[in-house]
C-alpha cells in the first residue's frame, strides 16, 4: 500500500465530508465550518492513496511554544496500517521540539497515542463546551 503524506495540501469539502462521515464523527454536519476550519489550521497533513483521501488531520498553534492536536482521523478501512503514526511524525517534522502538546483522545484512540509518547498532563481533568454526539 503506497500511502502519499502531505503537509499543507488541497482538500476538497466532498471529500473530507466522506471521510468525517465513514468515521461518525459529528463535524460531518457542519461541511462549511469544518472545510474552513482544517484550511485555517496552523498545519494539515493529510494521507491519500492513489489521490483518495483516506486520512486528515490538522494542528492549531501559536508556532513557537504549544500545539494542539483537534482531528487525526484515518478512514476506518484503513485502521492499522500505520498511516496514523505515519500522520503523527510529519506533525512531529514541525512540533516535536515544542513544550506542549496536547489533544484530546477517548476510545481506541487512547491506546493509539499512549503509543506515540501522549500522556495524561498530571492531575489534569480536560474540560470543555462541545457542540458534536459521538464523545
Amino acid at each position: 500500500m503506497d500511502v502519499e503524506i502531505e503537509i499543507n495540501g488541497k482538500i476538497e469539502q466532498n471529500e473530507v465530508v466522506a471521510l468525517y462521515q465513514a468515521n461518525q464523527w459529528s463535524s460531518a454536519e457542519k461541511p462549511d465550518q469544518l472545510i474552513a476550519a482544517l484550511q485555517g489550521s496552523h498545519t494539515l497533513v493529510t494521507a491519500r492513496i492513489d489521490g483518495v483521501l483516506i486520512g486528515v488531520g490538522n494542528a492549531i498553534s501559536d508556532g513557537h511554544l504549544v500545539v494542539y492536536y483537534p482531528h487525526m482521523l484515518v478512514h476506518p478501512s484503513y485502521q492499522g496500517n500505520n498511516i496514523g503514526r505515519k500522520m503523527m511524525a510529519a506533525m512531529q517534522t514541525i512540533y516535536g521540539g515544542f513544550h506542549q502538546q496536547m489533544l484530546t483522545a477517548d476510545g481506541e484512540a487512547i491506546e493509539f497515542y499512549k503509543a506515540l509518547g501522549f500522556e495524561r498532563a498530571g492531575s489534569t481533568l480536560p474540560m470543555w463546551i462541545y457542540a458534536g454526539t459521538e464523545h
